[in-house]
């Protein structure tokens, strides 16, 4: 029930391009300017994954050929799985940083829809730059994480990326909902002790919008409603603690 919840988020910020489509629309820049640098790399790899991998297991030119095959072709998925994964939580990382203003006006007028009491400004660039570069580099360890099991064979390529999926799904999620919280000056414990209990909400939240990542273009229609989705979350999970940030347990 908590991960249909978590997914019905996005859905409920998709209505939002119905309401607010001028608004919207400005969420598109930053994820077209980061999505063609992203997609030629990409294509870059591909063009030359064949040539990389043959180039990283010269020990196997004398091994017969299918198990000189089953290496490189396991080797070629493993690769173009990983660099899909790096594509996606870069795209993320890089968008938020990017397009902070754009993404911030959003959430502001989210909050003011939502009525109540909501700070002023959001975390300001700088911060977001912080913020989306800590996500990247979570991202490379995923990818490491997701080319490894890859590695497995026969059933490596098919959970390998269903891992992948849940992990950056969940530092997604993490990444967007923490704009509202950190805008009321909560610091990580503090938004981790308010999150406590809503493990599975985020989760839900983070993989549906990290599968819909997956459909083409999709990254692009889905980031502006992303942060109108995390916005009302957060609120949500806000008004649920009396709306007062969660103090961090004591050690």
């Amino acid at each position: 029930m908590a991960f249909a919840q978590g997914a019905g988020y996005l859905f409920r910020g998709l209505k939002m391009w119905r309401q607010r489509p001028g608004l919207m629309l400005l969420g598109l820049v930053p994820a077209v300017l980061v999505l063609v640098v992203l997609f030629a790399l990409f294509v870059t790899l591909l063009l030359f994954a064949d040539d990389l991998v043959s180039w990283a297991t010269p020990f196997a030119d004398d091994w017969s050929d299918l198990w000189r095959n089953v290496l490189r072709i396991g080797l070629y998925v493993a690769l173009v799985v990983g660099g899909l994964f790096l594509s996606m939580i870069t795209f993320t990382g890089l968008t938020l940083a990017v397009g902070d203003p754009f993404y911030e006006k959003i959430w502001q007028e989210t909050e003011q829809m939502l009525g109540g009491e909501f700070p002023a400004k959001g975390v300001g660039w700088l911060r977001g730059a912080i913020d989306g570069a800590g996500l990247i580099a979570l991202g490379l360890a995923t990818t490491v994480l997701v080319f490894a099991i890859g590695l497995v064979p026969v059933v490596g390529p098919i959970i390998g990326p269903v891992i992948g999926v849940m992990i950056a799904g969940r530092l997604l999620a993490g990444e967007l909902v923490s704009r509202a919280l950190e805008a009321r000056g909560m610091d990580r414990a503090a938004q981790k002790a308010l999150l406590a209990d809503h493990h599975q909400t985020m989760f839900g939240f983070g993989a549906v919008v990290q599968l819909c990542f997956l459909i083409p273009f999709g990254a692009v229609l889905m980031m502006p409603a992303a942060v109108v989705g995390s916005t009302m979350l957060a609120r949500e999970v806000l008004d649920a603690s009396g709306g007062e940030p969660a103090r961090p347990p004591r050690l």
